[in-house]
């Protein structure tokens, strides 16, 4: 199995010189970082005659030796064109964090298609980069990802797809460890961001539905599992929900906004250069 990793720039202090044989390192700056470029130029440095490609952040880690045998196991099925794995809380994930990934990766896999969006909505094209693999051809096949969006690469790949026939594999015994614990700032930007995504990718919503139904289950759920596990989180979890929403509506709307407020507001600041 042969690998690339791509550094944009990294500051953590990872060494990054000792990689297993056939592995190369690719390093670019940080202004030329964007979810779905740098990811398309990677898939462009593998080798040619690669079927299926494995996509992975660096802050995923693989929670049991075999959780890559079993995420590329979906595979068998020749309709599927991509899965993805679960996504389990780490150890020093906040109770929010923790909920987050518990609500949105359960702990039953399934394959979706285009069937089943009239019943799961938006839901049905959710997808994530941080633990995923893609059949080289079928990806080619709906051009790749996309070359600049702000983020959602991941989600906008799988609806075309689910668009052209293929099927999605959610696989939840195929396991790592990843999480973020926000601030209220953080969560603001990144749901900024995810507004711009969904402004500029219209015929996504248009196609899959809106996500507003999908915010009311995710906070019912969230406020019964802190007031099981953590109470006195919930008060922060709903001050969270109203920078999220707030946040969202803004990008929703950039495109009145000037480009200066843009890039306060955003997360990924760099995508506004």
């Amino acid at each position: 199995m042969s690998g690339l990793v791509v550094d944009s720039a990294s500051t953590d202090g990872m060494e990054l010189c000792e990689l297993p044989i056939d592995w190369r390192l690719l390093r670019i700056a940080v202004k030329d970082f964007n979810h779905g470029g740098t990811r398309n130029m990677a898939l462009h440095q593998i080798p040619s005659g690669t079927e299926i490609v494995v996509f992975m952040t660096q802050d995923a880690l693989l929670a049991s030796p075999d959780a890559l045998q079993l995420l590329l196991s979906s595979f068998d099925d020749p309709s599927v064109a991509c899965a993805f794995g679960r996504q389990l809380p780490h150890t020093y994930a906040t109770p929010i964090a923790a909920h987050a990934r518990l609500f949105n990766y359960p702990t039953t896999s399934r394959t979706l298609s285009m069937a089943d969006q009239p019943q799961l909505g938006i839901k049905t094209c959710f997808f994530s980069n941080s633990f995923a693999a893609y059949r080289r051809a079928d990806l080619m096949a709906v051009g790749g990802f996309p070359s600049d969006v702000i983020l959602g690469e991941d989600m906008f790949v799988a609806a075309r797809m689910l668009m052209a026939g293929k099927r999605v594999a959610y696989v939840a015994e195929a396991c790592v460890n990843h999480s973020h614990n926000y601030t209220l700032a953080q969560e603001f930007r990144r749901y900024f961001d995810t507004g711009v995504f969904h402004a500029r990718s219209s015929w996504l919503l248009q196609t899959f539905g809106g996500a507003g139904g999908e915010g009311l289950r995710f906070l019912l759920s969230e406020m019964k599992y802190l007031w099981r596990h953590a109470p006195s989180f919930m008060f922060v979890a709903i001050v969270h929900t109203f920078a999220k929403w707030i946040g969202y509506k803004l990008g929703r709307q950039e495109a009145y906004l000037p480009l200066r407020l843009k890039r306060l507001l955003s997360m990924h600041k760099g995508y506004w250069n």
